[in-house]
């Protein structure tokens, strides 16, 4: 084997637990998770092992996604019915967040837990900005779907600037963003194609200390531009790393599901980007009292360097 003339430091990212979140269990491609006081049962192809609880235990969820397409399904509720048409909703809370969550016809419910990985690593790039001189840093979160990310840094001190196609996405976002205390003016909020806005901001020369992509790998702006990860990654990628302040120690995480890539070609992409520390892996959810860990995507991030 040909030696590399770098290290390939890829792992599973350590996953910060949260109070109102539990993975139960996990096999048989589905997962049964606790969200608040509400226990849910949907599919997750990665599970490909046996679950270790009783059938029963899984036929006790508050609620199961039963899949009728590959463009979604339907819930229902425990004993077989389904879910109202005015849908079901409830809060949990997220640190000092608070985040509603809903039954969608597409099996997610508004968050994605395993990016808790990721909330922690933005509140240690904040104290960095902040110790270097950075009073208040400015972050933008592409694809930032319901905003926990969002909401969180907010919350902390950032400057935030929320960028997603979907107004129903931006909508939820603002709720969440009013649940958790926060001003109607707190957040900058974009319904835009990402790609696009990147692009006016290189050409405006704005500039933020961290960025957070979380992109799809199919994708519609609000104007039906199309958006499809293998092409239009690493020009947004580009753009990205242009519009990256100059300062010590700006940022960018990059984080995927479901796309068919591995973490080194996310590493590679970051090569291009100046003089700085990369780290590449597994975002993963411990599942409770076991040692195993559900795969839950792949993530990458940057931390520019002297």
């Amino acid at each position: 084997m040909r030696n590399m003339s770098y290290p390939v430091p890829m792992s599973v990212f350590p996953h910060p637990p949260l109070e109102d979140y539990q993975l139960l269990d996990s096999g048989n491609a589905e997962k049964l998770e606790r969200f608040g006081d509400v226990v849910v049962r949907r599919p997750d192809p990665q599970a490909l092992w046996r679950p270790r609880l009783a059938a029963d235990d899984w036929r006790d969820s508050d609620w199961s996604f039963v899949r009728e397409s590959d463009r979604g399904g339907r819930w229902e509720r425990r004993g077989g019915y389904a879910a109202p048409k005015g849908g079901v909703d409830w809060d949990i809370s997220i640190q000092d967040a608070r985040m509603g969550l809903k039954l969608t016809s597409f099996k997610h419910i508004g968050l994605f837990p395993e990016q808790s990985a990721n909330w922690a690593w933005l509140e240690e790039r904040r104290e960095a900005l902040v110790a270097a001189g950075v009073e208040r840093p400015k972050l933008l979160n592409l694809f930032g779907y319901t905003g926990a990310a969002t909401v969180l840094a907010a919350l902390a001190g950032w400057e935030v600037t929320h960028v997603d196609a979907s107004k129903t996405s931006i909508s939820w976002a603002a709720e969440n963003a009013k649940k958790s205390g926060l001003g109607e003016r707190a957040i900058r909020w974009l319904c835009e194609d990402a790609a696009k806005f990147a692009g006016r901001e290189v050409r405006r020369g704005n500039t933020y200390h961290a960025i957070l992509l979380d992109p799809p790998h199919y994708g519609r702006g609000p104007k039906g531009e199309k958006w499809q990860l293998e092409t239009g990654l690493a020009p947004l990628m580009g753009a990205c790393q242009t519009i990256l302040a100059s300062e010590v120690p700006s940022a960018l995480c990059l984080s995927t599901y479901a796309v068919g890539y591995s973490p080194l070609a996310f590493e590679n992409m970051l090569r291009e980007f100046p003089s700085g520390d990369i780290e590449a892996g597994e975002l993963a959810i411990p599942e409770d009292k076991s040692e195993r860990a559900l795969p839950c995507g792949f993530c990458a991030r940057w931390v520019r360097s002297v």
